[in-house]
């Protein structure tokens, strides 16, 4: 058993121990609690010079996420943007709308926010000020909605391009992609910006706050107690259901069409079985059930968590909550790192020009020596 003593009075001569079962309990300047030094005097140098210079393990393994994943969504979108991947305006007009948010997801939440304030906590100083961390903190959010709600976007567009055949002409265009896209951002945004307000500074000095923390009011308070079930609610407890259902549907509409086709073919007196439409929509499928996988499968422990803390009601503060919380939102952020990847798997034209693009500077490059040096000759 162990003791710290924080005393900011003048006094600070030897304090009177403590005694449990006549065993004194030792007295000591500074402990780890949830990964968190605390010393005595409440100062954080300690806590931000041993997790600046020693990272543990576990640490590495639980906030890292591969660098390579900025310049993956950035080579996605410019693919992507030349629309030569044997896609539809519309899909395309997706693809960009989630490769984008993903991307903003990387940077904002993983690099802005979690490398930069573990790994390098005084090097861009501004990002502390109270109210860029706040906007940090709507950004974050937002961005991952948006993130969440584009995927859900796209697997209604495919199940209305694969269901409805009569609505399919009207709802599957960009002018509509354009519409839902942009309102489906602006609506985060908005919802997302009580965030803002929900911070107060750590202190002030010369008249600056700097830090950011949550007010204790927030935990209290029916009205911010009810919008934090409302962001639950919204993000990802609803699109978990809308996905399944979705899937859902499209699986039983793909599962009935394919047996009457299998039918009609099989009566063909040339017997010519193939079926070029089936084989595309069995493309399309591939697609959009690893994206809707890949976030079931990345958003479990966060609802997890989710249920256990706010329904369930079995709260912990230990190092495995700390753990579960950290894994949930590392899973989190590799669900943005996964959708460039799944469409460089399931597009055969994507592989190609992905290709082209990162083979171009090694064929360009001699082409020039060579006209070079027959031009000196």
């Amino acid at each position: 058993m162990k003791e710290i003593v924080t005393n900011f009075m003048k006094y600070s001569g030897r304090y009177a121990p403590v005694y449990i079962n006549q065993d004194e309990v030792e007295l000591i300047e500074n402990t780890r609690f949830l990964s968190v030094h605390i010393t005595n005097n409440l100062s954080w140098s300690l806590h931000t010079s041993t997790t600046q210079t020693e990272p543990t393990k576990s640490d590495l393994d639980l906030f890292l996420i591969d660098p390579g994943e900025q310049e993956a969504h950035l080579m996605g979108i410019l693919v992507l943007s030349r629309r030569n991947c044997g896609l539809s305006i519309c899909t395309t007009r997706y693809l960009l709308a989630m490769a984008t948010a993903d991307l903003l997801v990387i940077i904002i939440v993983v690099i802005l926010t979690v490398i930069n304030e573990y790994y390098f906590p005084r090097s861009v100083s501004f990002l502390y000020i109270t109210p860029v961390c706040s906007v940090k903190t709507v950004l974050m959010a937002a961005t991952t909605e948006c993130s969440v709600w584009f995927t859900i976007m796209f697997s209604f567009h495919r199940f209305v391009a694969i269901r409805f055949q009569k609505l399919k002409t009207k709802y599957c265009t960009g002018k509509t992609a354009n519409v839902v896209l942009v309102t489906t951002g602006i609506l985060f945004l908005l919802k997302n910006i009580p965030f803002y307000f929900k911070e107060e500074p750590i202190f002030i000095y010369k008249n600056v706050p700097w830090g950011c923390q949550t007010k204790v009011n927030s935990f209290t308070d029916p009205v911010w107690v009810g919008f934090q079930w409302f962001d639950k609610v919204v993000t990802p407890l609803l699109p978990f259901g809308l996905i399944l259902s979705i899937n859902a549907l499209t699986v039983r509409h793909i599962i009935i069409t394919s047996r009457v086709r299998k039918v009609l073919k099989a009566q063909r007196p040339d017997g010519n079985n193939s079926d070029p439409e089936m084989e595309s929509r069995r493309k399309s499928m591939i697609l959009l059930f690893t994206i809707s996988g890949t976030f079931i499968l990345l958003w479990t422990v966060n609802v997890v968590q989710f249920v256990y803390v706010k329904i369930i009601g079995l709260f912990s503060i230990s190092d495995s909550a700390y753990t579960l919380q950290a894994v949930g939102g590392t899973m989190l952020s590799l669900n943005c790192c996964t959708n460039t990847f799944i469409h460089v798997v399931t597009l055969s034209q994507f592989r190609e020009h992905m290709y082209s693009m990162l083979t171009y500077p090694l064929k360009a490059i001699p082409q020039r020596l060579s006209g070079l040096r027959k031009c000196s000759q």
